[in-house]
């Protein structure tokens, strides 16, 4: 993925009418601009606009330019400063790294002394490096979360239905925060009208300031929302697909969803939701033995031949072949198990009988995702 004249060459070679790029590191590297350069359609915002996932505080000036709801915040660059704003705000407070560190530069402190802790271990231990040199210290927000996606090509917006994700590692939402560790979709409490709602609220906001500055933006643009006591607030924008709320998402889409990403991604987008399934999806993280921390790899996955066999969709991320051919763990999050039901608790309980079928040593998974709905 670092390699982006290596990639424009592959696209090239291979002849793609459509890249679609995943991860958000290659994107606010410009791999989007590339592949644009040499005349290939691709859906993913360019280097600038980018930025929106790549810079919380960018991210946080676009919102305050476009009247879109967010917590009060400041950016800091030393700890002194990052407790003068903890004592303003008060506990709990949100220390997020400005840069990008993988889903897991968001602490949110109980108190003050979490709250200096984490201030010292990303601005003077530099545990995010460069992510981490500048910090926003973040009111704290109460309220269930929320995720929306929506696909843009710079100006019309067609969004997917609702998802929730489910980041801290442990049950009851414990723990630290990891990049998801599973998703349903759809989400009970957040009806369609209101999705409608949020999307005129949000995205089209925006979309339209970044078109306004020139940097307009086309992909993917994902907000992490808190539905708190005062009106939603919007948490983080990513700029991609992201997981695991993608894995709950896409087994619902109908129709040809390629046709509408390649409509994005060369500005003939229509303004209309995507066309989904009336179906529910939950999806399962399976999780490597250490992680958030560092992950042991190189642990033997069995199991998911049977997991498939029971309609369940096993989605591979942290994997790969070892020498003798067996499949071992090679990352953090290391499936994602999906299954899609008539109602949310059907979904759920598909999920869990599929993933009960797959092993590997130190194996972590949530037992609470989805727990709970009624839908």
């Amino acid at each position: 993925m670092d390699d982006h004249a290596a990639l424009v060459a592959l696209a090239t070679h291979e002849g793609m009418d459509l890249v679609v790029i995943g991860p958000e590191a290659p994107l606010v590297a410009g791999l989007a601009d590339a592949l644009r350069a040499a005349g290939i359609a691709v859906l993913g915002p360019s280097a600038a606009a980018a930025r929106l996932e790549g810079s919380k505080v960018f991210a946080k000036e676009i919102m305050r330019e476009a009247g879109v709801p967010t917590a009060r915040s400041v950016a800091v660059t030393d700890v002194a400063s990052g407790m003068a704003m903890v004592a303003e705000y008060g506990t709990p407070v949100a220390i997020k790294a400005d840069g990008l560190a993988a889903g897991k530069g968001v602490v949110i402190a109980a108190n003050q002394a979490d709250a200096r802790d984490a201030l010292t271990s990303m601005l003077e231990d530099a545990v995010f490096g460069d992510a981490g040199r500048t910090v926003v210290v973040e009111e704290g927000l109460t309220g269930p979360e929320v995720s929306l996606l929506a696909i843009t090509d710079g100006r019309a917006v067609a969004r997917f239905p609702a998802a929730r994700d489910y980041k801290p590692i442990g049950e009851g939402n414990t723990g630290p925060n990891t990049g998801g560790m599973g998703s349903v979709s759809p989400v009970p409490d957040i009806p369609e009208d209101l999705a409608d709602a949020l999307i005129e609220q949000v995205h089209r906001p925006v979309v339209e300031a970044m078109a306004r500055r020139g940097t307009p933006f086309t992909g993917v643009l994902y907000a992490g929302l808190m539905m708190t006591p005062a009106g939603p607030k919007v948490l983080e924008f990513n700029v991609r697909f992201g997981d695991p709320e993608t894995q709950a998402l896409l087994p619902r889409a109908e129709g040809d969803l390629g046709e509408i990403l390649l409509a994005a991604a060369t500005g003939g987008l229509a303004d209309a939701p995507v066309p989904m399934s009336g179906e529910a999806c939950v999806a399962v993280v399976m999780a490597a033995a250490e992680y958030p921390g560092t992950p042991r790899t190189g642990d033997e996955i069995t199991g998911i031949d049977d997991a498939r066999a029971t309609g369940a969709e096993v989605f591979q991320a942290g994997t790969t072949r070892d020498a003798d051919g067996r499949l071992v763990t090679a990352g953090g999050r290391v499936l994602a198990v999906a299954a899609r039901a008539s109602s949310v608790p059907a979904a759920r309980e598909a999920a869990y009988a599929a993933a009960a079928l797959i092993q590997f040593d130190g194996m972590q998974m949530r037992r609470d995702i989805a727990e709970g709905m009624d839908e």
